[in-house]
This record gives C-alpha cells, structure tokens and sequence, in this order.
C-alpha cells in the first residue's frame, strides 16, 4: 500500500486532471515550494479529498522490476529517498496498528487507543504528501499541518503532567501494549532521520519533519503512560546492571 496504490488513494481521477492543468498550463512556477511561505500557501486548505478507488486486483507487475510510481505519476527505483522514507511511515503506521489492538485490550487506555487510531489516519495523510512532487501537489491532498504538530503537543502535556519525573532512561518492557509503543518511537525516528535525509535532496513540507519530531516524543510520553495507567512499574537503566558492572 505504501507504493503505487498512493496515487489512487490521494489522488481522485478529477483531482488528478486539475493537477495536470495547473502543473502543464505555464503555472508551474505558482505550485513550486521555494520558500516555507509559498509552501504553506499550498498547504492550508482545511478539506481533503476522500480516496476514490476500487482495489479488486491487488498484483499488477508494474513494480517487477524494481520500480514503482509517486502520485503524480512518475516512475522512480524502489530504493530512492522518497519511497525509502513514505515506506517507513507506512511501516510506523502498522506497528502503531498493533500498539492500538493491545491498548484496545484494557479500558483504561480507552483514550490512547482513541488517539492512535488517529495518528494512523495522520500518517496515512503524510505518506501521501511524501508520495507526490511538490509541482504535483493538490489543494485537497491530504498532508499534515501545524494543526496535527500541535494536537500533539497538547496530548504529550497533559499525558505527560501525572507521570513521575525520570532519573534514568526507560527500558521497553512490560505491559506489552508499552513495549509495543517504544518500538513505534524506535520506527517513528527512523522515519524522520529519512525524511530529513530527503529534505536535503528534494522538497518536502516542513510539517513532515516536525510533524515525526513531536510524534516520536508523544510515542515516549504514551507509553510511560500505559505504566502509569496501568499500574505497572516502569524499568529504568542501569549501568551496572551490565555484565562488566556486577
């Protein structure tokens, strides 16, 4: 899903029309990400396009040799930075999904499930934004904004306000659903250290690095959280627990 089944889920045939327009017309200077500003000229449009597709056929060989297609259309190795870097958020989305199943499981973490169902939502709107060149971006497109960054940033305070202050780093462990969500930040930073890696070579809108940045943090806050709400002691580091320490 994280290939070519992008331009059909972000970009509805008439959406697709109108790019070609704007893009073909002698105006594609107008759509081009020079600046942070012209960036989010692009970008503040409130509404997206839902996705307009039918997945009846999952295999299309398109991609046997090595090659897949962005949104816009143009073909690109499987490797390069832009499939490396909205694969891995696509990869962050699914273990979200599982961290999600096990907060599921216990009803005092009715809200983090609620909240990660979102972020999934999100992430899916910032592989589609990472899956299109900028002169191919639509006004409806899904992506995130500042408005996500600082959803965020609201959850990680007020999680965060009730948690014991730390003297050590946390080991992931126990509750599994805690675990899990240290393995979403482990991903979640991958994904940013690409998405900066493409930053240099190619335009991206400045949210998506931002945007990764604070998610990783919140991944840290939730999964403290999970110990608090559950009543299970977290692990802290120690370095003389290590083999040479004893």
């Amino acid at each position: 899903m994280s290939e070519t089944y992008f331009q059909f889920l972000v970009y509805p045939k008439s959406a697709l029309r109108i790019s070609t327009t704007f893009a073909g017309g002698g105006h594609r200077a107008d759509c081009s990400i020079q600046t942070i500003s012209s960036y989010h000229q692009i970008m503040t449009e409130a509404t997206y396009n839902e996705p307009s597709l039918t997945l009846n056929r999952i295999y299309t060989r398109g991609g046997d040799k090595g090659k897949t297609s962005l949104v816009g259309g143009q073909r690109v190795e499987k490797d390069s930075a832009r499939l490396e870097c909205y694969g891995t958020v696509d990869e962050l989305n699914s273990f979200i999904g599982v961290a999600r199943v096990s907060a599921e499981e216990h009803v005092q973490l009715a809200e983090l499930a609620t909240i990660l169902k979102r972020v999934q939502h999100e992430l899916f709107n910032l592989g589609s934004i990472l899956a299109t060149l900028t002169e191919d971006v639509h006004p409806k497109q899904p992506r995130v904004t500042t408005k996500e960054v600082l959803q965020l940033e609201m959850e990680i305070d007020r999680m965060n306000a009730p948690l014991p202050a730390l003297k050590s780093f946390v080991l992931p462990g126990s509750p599994r659903a805690s675990a899990e969500l240290h393995v979403c930040r482990t991903v979640c930073r991958r994904a940013e250290r690409l998405t900066v890696t493409l930053e240099k070579i190619d335009s991206i809108p400045p949210e998506a690095v931002i945007y990764l940045n604070r998610l990783s943090d919140a991944l840290f806050v939730w999964s403290r959280w999970v110990n608090y709400k559950l009543d299970i002691p977290e692990t802290l580091w120690q370095p003389n627990a290590a083999a040479s320490g004893s």
